[in-house]
């Protein structure tokens, strides 16, 4: 089983633990704050993941960081059971992936918008709710720009990528001018 499942499926079950205590954003602070602490610092990354290191020393060293960071109790036992499992290389993935799940459940969307211009305050808003009646939920949306595009947007919404742009437009006009030659 690859990484990402095997992180996706331990981000699933700490998901449902939390939500029914009503703080599953808490626990996704706690848990990047781990993941970047894990990320920022080779050594600790190199010591956990290496398989000449126990597992007892690894559990060992897992306890002293939970007890200095305090998270919630779900998270301290999540963590120790990676050590314990040996699956400590997979925070990373499994931070990324409890946050993918937290913004489903609250139904936001990631979108990400591109014009020719930089967008007023106002046509962002604009977007942001028109995004958001199309998708059914709260849209979480980042802007940038692409000269390149001329006029119009590109929206990725999700997996899915609505092109409006008039760079593509005119790309496809010419394909149907040399396709009609």
């Amino acid at each position: 089983m690859s990484t990402r499942a095997s992180a996706g499926r331990y981000a699933r079950a700490l998901l449902d633990v939390v939500i029914r205590e009503d703080r599953p954003e808490q626990v996704e602070q706690e848990l990047t704050a781990l993941a970047d602490l894990f990320a920022g610092n080779p050594e600790l990354q190199k010591v956990l993941t290496s398989p000449a290191v126990s597992v007892t020393a690894k559990r060992g060293i897992v306890e002293s960081i939970v007890s200095r960071a305090a998270p919630s109790p779900m998270l301290a036992r999540l963590m120790l059971m990676l050590a314990e499992r040996d699956r400590l290389a997979l925070l990373p993935e499994l931070a990324a992936s409890y946050r993918e799940r937290l913004m489903e459940h609250r139904r936001i969307v990631r979108a990400d918008v591109t014009t020719a211009v930089p967008l007023s305050p106002e046509r962002v808003a604009q977007f942001e709710q028109r995004l958001a009646a199309a998708t059914g939920g709260r849209v979480m949306l980042t802007t940038a720009v692409d000269p390149s595009l001329i006029g119009g947007v590109v929206a990725r919404v999700g997996g899915t990528v609505y092109d409006g742009s008039i760079a593509t437009q005119l790309a496809r006009m010419r394909e149907r001018l040399e396709q009609a030659r």
